[in-house]
């Protein structure tokens, strides 16, 4: 699962400077903003993941205001890139030195949110492979911790660290000692999904956590890149990891479900499977009316619309590859949060058709079984009759089958 979070990175850190920021120049030196006021776990539980660094990082305070989202789940946290056992945003810039992450989180602050600190994820080289054992993996990610007066983290696991079974013992460990020195910490365990819940790899991780008796706030899936189609899936597969929970660890369903959480990716996912907002919508439904303990994305950086709207058929690290207005994504975290977003006004006309043959979609025009359409780059057959129904924006289940790029 590559997530794109090894991809297209590029010399992102200029974009880290914000406009408000000035204010906060005599605080970088030392780290966060020591006024940082904890938000409600279900906030962190409905963080979404924002490269600070890389992938066109987008400002944390405009999304604020557009979707009244109040956490980000920063990402990663890693060894350094040459060795060792001292954290790092993504293997080059030392936390113990670092001034623009700490200004992106005293902006958040500044408008009433805050920041959960994800380590590991797809890509580079893990503290937990590097540092020698748990409790120097802890030490290490304790810096971080006291740097940013974090309130929550996030361990994403998964691969090639969640292969070696000295690193994930390192992780699991460390979790389970920052847990008991940080009391009230808000900790979430995130690794790959599968159609059966998670793979061998992740029983693993969950038996490891068993073992060492450490329960974390949340154990999440990322039911993606695995040959999943749309919400249907993905259900499915929360559905099983539940039960995979209750196995693991002798809880009933209803105690597995509180400790479960879902880890989206937006758009089209990097093996071209594609995630609407319909979609996000369904799986939304579900972990609410199941009591979920957590609902987050991949990414950020991502939730915006693309030129054109589907990219050519590709999978980019800057926007979603499917049609929608800025920060759609967003707001099923906020909703999750039990907030309502903004109000906003969906375009009324849709993205040109491009090379497309096919006559353009129209929202006033009937259609029947086998009429073809083009919308967003892509050409479109209907199912069966329908009439304004937005090609792309309905899930599985939709009227519209997707021919492909024109």
């Amino acid at each position: 699962m590559k997530r794109l979070r090894a991809l297209l990175c590029g010399a992102a850190t200029a974009a880290l400077a914000t406009a408000g920021l000035a204010a906060f120049a005599a605080q970088q030196a030392s780290g966060a903003s020591a006024d940082a006021t904890a938000l409600s776990n279900r906030w962190y539980a409905a963080a979404p993941y924002l490269m600070p660094h890389d992938n066109n990082p987008p400002d944390a305070g405009a999304i604020m205001d557009a979707t009244g989202l109040k956490a980000f789940q920063l990402a990663f946290i890693l060894a350094p890139n040459g060795g060792g056992c001292s954290p790092t945003w993504d293997g080059t810039s030392p936390v113990s030195s670092d001034t623009a992450v700490a200004s992106v989180i005293n902006a958040i602050r500044a408008k009433g949110g805050d920041v959960s600190v994800s380590i590991g994820g797809y890509g580079g080289t893990k503290l937990g492979q590097t540092c020698s054992d748990a409790a120097s993996t802890a030490a290490a990610y304790q810096q971080v911790i006291t740097k940013y007066q974090l309130k929550a983290i996030d361990f994403d696991l998964e691969e090639p660290e969640y292969e070696n079974t000295a690193a994930i013992a390192h992780e699991i460990g460390a979790a389970k000692i920052l847990q008991q020195n940080n009391p009230g910490l808000y900790v979430s365990v995130t690794t790959a999904g599968t159609a059966d819940g998670t793979g061998w790899f992740g029983k693993q991780m969950l038996n490891e956590a068993k073992s060492q008796g450490f329960t974390p706030n949340n154990f999440s899936i990322m039911p993606f890149d695995g040959g999943f189609n749309g919400a249907a899936a993905q259900t499915s597969a929360l559905t099983n990891f539940n039960s995979i929970l209750q196995s693991t660890f002798g809880w009933d369903a209803a105690t597995a479900y509180a400790h479960e959480g879902f880890s989206g990716m937006n758009g089209r996912s990097d093996t071209g499977e594609y995630f609407r907002q319909a979609d996000f919508q369904t799986v939304l439904d579900y972990a609410t009316s199941h009591h979920m303990d957590r609902f987050t994305f991949w990414s950020l950086n991502r939730d915006r619309q693309c030129t054109p709207p589907d990219n050519n058929g590709q999978t980019s690290g800057t926007c979603s590859s499917v049609a929608q207005s800025d920060w759609d994504f967003a707001k099923y975290s906020v909703k999750f949060a039990g907030v309502t977003p903004p109000t906003t006004t969906p375009p009324t006309t849709p993205p040109p058709g491009g090379s497309c043959t096919a006559a353009a979609w129209s929202s006033s025009a009937v259609y029947t079984a086998g009429n073809t359409v083009s919308y967003g780059g892509h050409t479109w057959k209907a199912k069966w009759w329908t009439q304004n129904e937005t090609p792309g924006t309905t899930g599985e289940w939709g009227v519209w089958q997707d021919l492909g790029a024109c």
